[in-house]
């Protein structure tokens, strides 16, 4: 199997072939084992600089960003802006040129524009690695789920994944559906009508708005955080009625006949979409993604590190 991906940037999971997939899974479970030994660094990024660049607030994409460049011994220059001083293509550009004047090999970018990673691939001579843009797609993320569902069940094909919650709002939701897809997975959303994009069926995925349903269907559920910040009219009466129709608790889990693995992007807002017990449970694997977020992200940087001139 050869060490490249079939792109020169990971602008989105659509952008992938299912070969490209499988190359970010293998390597990531390699540096899964580099991440576990007393000695977690290795040279593969040394002498490239890498530029992490947020127009968004992020916390656990950007750690996880940082702490996968730094354990392939990479430079890091990290720049965080208000997401206001970048309204224009012209100002993201002109920021840009600013990092790349200082030889930056490769960029990590979060952006509150959809299509924004996608922009600048066209116009800056450097890796692009989209981090999240706007409520378009988080491609890692995507990567992250995928890879944590198969180390645990053992494959994708055939392995039936609910997401739910707020569907109309989620890069994750449209990256994960992407990317599932590709790999053989049967995909369903679950949520309030009004959190459900009018085309999303035209994806290929099963539309079902009763909880208890999806759950009975689903062998893994991926549970995602209600964006308030991106709601800017009220979709749902209450936080209360949310909760009380698509929060997910133990008591639901145990109600059902089969053992169901329980993931989230986070963060959780717990006691909203997962209960405290719910996301603590044996059947959850949320930590485990978060380990498997370094793994595959120091993947991702080490393939297309490797198609530098």
């Amino acid at each position: 199997m050869s060490q490249q991906l079939s792109v020169k940037h990971l602008l989105g999971i659509k952008d992938l072939q299912v070969d490209d997939i499988r190359k970010i899974f293998a390597t990531a479970a390699n540096f899964k084992d580099v991440i576990n030994r007393p000695i977690k660094k290795v040279p593969s990024l040394r002498d490239i600089t890498v530029a992490n660049l947020f127009f968004e607030n992020s916390t656990r994409t950007r750690l996880s960003f940082e702490l996968a460049e730094k354990r392939l011994s990479a430079d890091i220059v990290n720049f965080s802006a208000s997401s206001s001083s970048v309204s224009k293509g012209e100002t993201l550009i002109d920021t840009v040129n600013n990092i790349l004047a200082m030889k930056v090999d490769m960029v990590v970018m979060r952006h509150p524009k959809p299509g924004a990673a996608v922009f600048l691939a066209r116009h800056v001579n450097a890796k692009i690695i989209n981090a999240g843009d706007g409520t378009h797609e988080h491609p890692t993320q995507a990567l992250l789920d995928a890879f944590s569902i198969a180390e645990k069940l053992g494959e994708l094909k055939g392995v039936r994944v609910v997401i739910i919650g707020d569907i109309l709002h989620s890069r994750v939701a449209l990256s994960n559906i992407f990317c599932l897809k590709k790999m053989g997975a049967e995909v369903m959303v679950c949520g309030p009508v009004t959190l459900i994009p009018r085309y999303i069926a035209d994806l290929g995925v099963i539309v079902e708005h009763d909880l208890k349903k999806a759950l009975d269907w689903c062998d893994v559920a991926n549970v995602l955080r209600i964006q308030l910040e991106r709601q800017d009219i009220r979709y749902f009466p209450s936080l209360r009625e949310y909760v009380m129709l698509y929060g997910i608790n133990r008591e639901i889990l145990d109600s059902l006949k089969k053992d169901i693995l329980v993931m989230h992007p986070g963060p959780i807002n717990r006691g909203v979409e997962l209960s405290s017990d719910a996301a603590d449970s044996r059947q959850s694997i949320i930590l485990q993604q978060v380990e498997n977020g370094v793994a595959v992200r120091m993947a991702v940087l080490y393939l297309l590190a490797g198609q530098m001139d």
